[in-house]
């Protein structure tokens, strides 16, 4: 399924936030670096093996630390979860910040931590199935560790109707009331400049169009790049502000950890950025990648250190793909292209067609018939209801059986 939605929309924005790992030496043949289940520092051609306890022992003595993920491997969150354990082991005064939640729910994360909620409160009263698109199972050992020990946790992000009317009206364009109180972000580095176009051109080559020839003063780009500083700008200052609230009676402030995809945390150029702008330089960096990545995709100062991820001896099968383009709706998920003879023309579907709800359940946002699509065993039926014209009808999807 190709995923792209209107410039800035979430689909796209998890692309390179934390659905799209670090290209890996099985596709491209290229020399890999690392040991399973070891830790190495990016610092020139070939990275650097690094002790564990001296790794996490420094970064226990940093004010933020950042974790990046893959938001769809469970390995990142079970890494994660190791690498959050150990930090806590060593310095106890914590906060978790997530960038699953927007901060309309902080209220919800602190019953949760404080055990008024049950797990399926939690997630109901959260909107967790309207604010994050992946499966709860991926997050929800995360989100117990925290309760468990009563570490309290931070809702990072902005709600997702902010995020989009950044990239269609630009932040200027978005009247100051409505910003949910971020501040004006510190302009983008050069370097995320460049990846955020080749991001940019990407969606749009998808689309159909050029996205090169736009160039970088092109409005759609540039309120694109607005909406993933105003994303970096309010996850940096809900981690300042949480120290702050947080801080002991003597006024030591707690250590903030940070679950965000790696998109945020790479070379420093989004919530670091962000961070030393508000001036906060005490920042620690953490990826998972897998051990089959090539050498040339770790490139100095990608991180303080990456985690090797054992790789599966045998790789799943590609996950079921529709073959259309999505985009936001005001009542669900429009389509705006079909590619040819893909499963989606072959069950009936039209360019157009507005997906309403996905196995029964409402489909707000693009992300959540990807990950419908993607779960889908083969073989198996999925269910659509679908508003075409002033019609609605129900079209069925039919997945064909692995092989």
């Amino acid at each position: 399924m190709s995923s792209h939605s209107r410039f800035g929309a979430l689909a796209l924005m998890c692309s390179l936030a934390g659905l799209v790992p670090i290209a890996a030496a099985a596709q491209s043949g290229a020399q890999t670096c690392l040991d399973p289940g070891s830790w190495a520092r990016a610092d020139g051609a070939v990275p650097q093996p690094v002790d564990a306890s001296g790794l996490l022992a420094a970064m226990a003595q940093r004010a933020v630390v950042l974790l990046g993920e893959q938001h769809d491997d469970m390995d990142h969150h079970r890494w994660q979860l190791q690498t959050l354990a150990a930090l806590h082991a060593q310095r106890p005064h914590m906060v978790i910040g997530f960038e699953m939640f927007p901060r309309r729910v902080q209220g919800v994360l602190d019953r949760w931590v404080a055990g008024e909620l049950t797990e399926s409160e939690f997630l109901a009263q959260s909107d967790w199935g309207k604010v994050w698109s992946m499966p709860a199972e991926l997050y929800l050992p995360l989100f117990h560790f925290a309760r468990l020990n009563r570490i309290p946790m931070l809702a990072l992000n902005i709600d997702g109707t902010l995020t989009r009317a950044i990239a269609e009206k630009g932040w200027a364009g978005v009247p100051e009331a409505e910003r949910e109180g971020v501040g004006q972000a510190a302009p983008p580095l050069a370097a995320y400049e460049e990846f955020l176009f080749e991001i940019h051109a990407q969606h749009q080559r998808a689309r159909g169009k050029s996205g090169a020839s736009a160039g970088r003063g092109d409005r759609g780009f540039r309120n694109f790049v607005d909406s993933q500083l105003a994303w970096d700008r309010a996850m940096a200052e809900a981690l300042v502000a949480g120290r702050q609230r947080h801080a002991a009676a003597d006024g030591r402030l707690p250590l903030a950890v940070a679950i965000m995809g790696s998109g945020h945390v790479r070379y420093g150029h989004g919530v670091a950025h962000q961070l030393r702008d508000l001036g906060e330089n005490g920042i620690g960096q953490l990826m998972p990648v897998g051990a089959d990545t090539a050498c040339a995709e770790l490139g100095a100062g990608l991180a303080d250190a990456v985690f090797a991820v054992p790789v599966a001896r045998q790789n799943p099968p590609p996950p079921p793909r529709l073959g259309v383009a999505l985009e936001d709706h005001a009542k669900g998920v429009r389509i705006s292209e079909v590619t040819p003879g893909s499963l989606a023309e072959r069950s009936g579907l039209q360019r157009d067609d507005i997906i309403t709800e996905v196995a029964g359940m409402p489909a707000r946002r693009p992300v959540h018939l990807i990950g419908a699509v993607r779960a889908q065993p083969g073989g198996t039926w999925l269910p659509l209801k679908v508003q075409r014209g002033g019609e609605v009808r129900e079209v069925v999807v039919r997945f064909p059986v692995e092989r």
